[in-house]
């Protein structure tokens, strides 16, 4: 399962966590380009003692196998969103504080760099480990790298507990939000425009739609602890087919965001019984995932790295950690507002307090 040797340049893992994030971000990794980065991860871990490292696509995957009762799970995705003149990097600070500015700085290579660096040193860790860096986060959910292995080879992702590096400024947020997309469709009769009369306007019949979502409501719901925010929203409207012909025919696309106390199939009885007499359609589903920080081992976690836990109001792979009963929470340098962002940065400060909690927990100095 490994690959072949490779031209790309080796990471140097002596150096600390911010060089490493530079060293990975300027490595451009856009999705559907992460060979060369899977490439430095996977050479740069390989032939340490204290690690089994397989490749799978451009998914790496290293594990230690010291025979611990307990095995924790520790992802990242390697891929960033289209580069728009935000690379190379460069440190730069705002207001007394420094950053590390570039594309992947947020999202989420900081975070990575600071599990490939605790990777290569932790040689006896407190628990096992399986660290997973994989490719196709940022586009189509049937490309995602984690899904595929989930898929592949669940095993790989079994464990007691799991963390995910996303971006939530070296805090702790956990499990998430559902997500549900439907597209709800008035009808009518076309006609001229000059005659509307005769005919009967899908868009005008959409208006009841529009009260429906001003008139909702949305949920907090505490789960766990942790209160969520639920969102229902239009978020796109498409209807005509001329300037001058009465439109038969409109749909109103709708996103909700529910609380992981919700199955996908009871957010979508929601939606019917929110949206009854109106023809429905779902395009688009994804469980939510329940904090999971009521076991033991989460509770020693959070105590590790000094933290509070949160809610993640936006869904995030942990969601295919607790489909398979693995319980699982976001944590990783950066602020979420700047992922994706042209100014994209993080503040250095984040990336050490990241990397000082999690070596804190793994080594059992607790």
């Amino acid at each position: 399962m490994s690959s072949p040797a490779s031209t790309a340049p080796l990471l140097d893992l002596s150096v600390g966590s911010i060089e490493i994030t530079r060293q990975l971000c300027d490595i451009p990794s856009v999705s559907g380009n992460e060979k060369a980065i899977a490439d430095a991860i996977e050479h740069s871990l390989a032939g340490l003692e204290h690690l089994e490292v397989l490749r799978l696509g451009d998914a790496v995957v290293a594990r230690t196998n010291l025979g611990r009762d307990r095995r924790v799970v520790i992802a990242g995705h390697i891929d960033t969103v289209p580069i728009n003149d935000n690379l190379p990097t460069r440190f730069e600070t705002i207001d007394g504080v420094d950053y590390l500015w570039g594309r992947g700085t947020v999202d989420m290579k900081a975070g990575v760099a600071v599990q490939v660096k605790l990777a290569a040193e932790l040689t006896n860790p407190s628990i096992d480990i399986t660290w997973i860096w994989y490719d196709h986060e940022e586009v189509s959910d049937d490309l995602n790298g984690l899904g595929r292995l989930a898929l592949t080879h669940p095993e790989l992702l079994k464990g007691d507990f799991a963390i995910l590096g996303e971006p939530t400024r070296s805090e702790v947020e956990g499990g998430c939000n559902g997500n549900m997309r439907i597209e709800v469709r008035t009808f009518g009769l076309r006609a001229h425009s000059a005659r509307a009369w005769v005919g009967k306007n899908a868009i005008h019949a959409a208006t009841p739609i529009l009260n429906r979502l001003v008139d909702y409501v949305p949920q907090e719901v505490e789960v766990e602890g942790l209160v969520y925010r639920e969102g229902l929203n239009a978020v796109g409207i498409s209807g005509g087919i001329a300037g001058n012909v009465i439109p038969d025919e409109c749909m109103v696309h709708i996103n909700y965001r529910f609380a992981p106390s919700r199955s996908a199939d009871e957010a979508e009885q929601h939606l019917r019984e929110v949206f009854e007499g109106f023809d429905i359609t779902v395009v688009d589903r994804a469980e939510g995932a329940r904090p999971g920080l009521d076991s033991p081992l989460s509770q020693e976690f959070l105590a590790a790295v000094g933290a509070s836990a949160h809610p993640k109001y936006g869904w995030t792979d942990v969601a295919r950690f607790s489909a398979l009963g693995v319980p699982a929470v976001n944590y990783g340098p950066g602020d979420p507002l700047k992922a994706h962002a042209d100014d994209e940065r993080v503040a250095l400060e984040q990336i050490t307090a990241c990397e000082t909690g999690l070596r804190r927990w793994l080594a059992g100095a607790v």
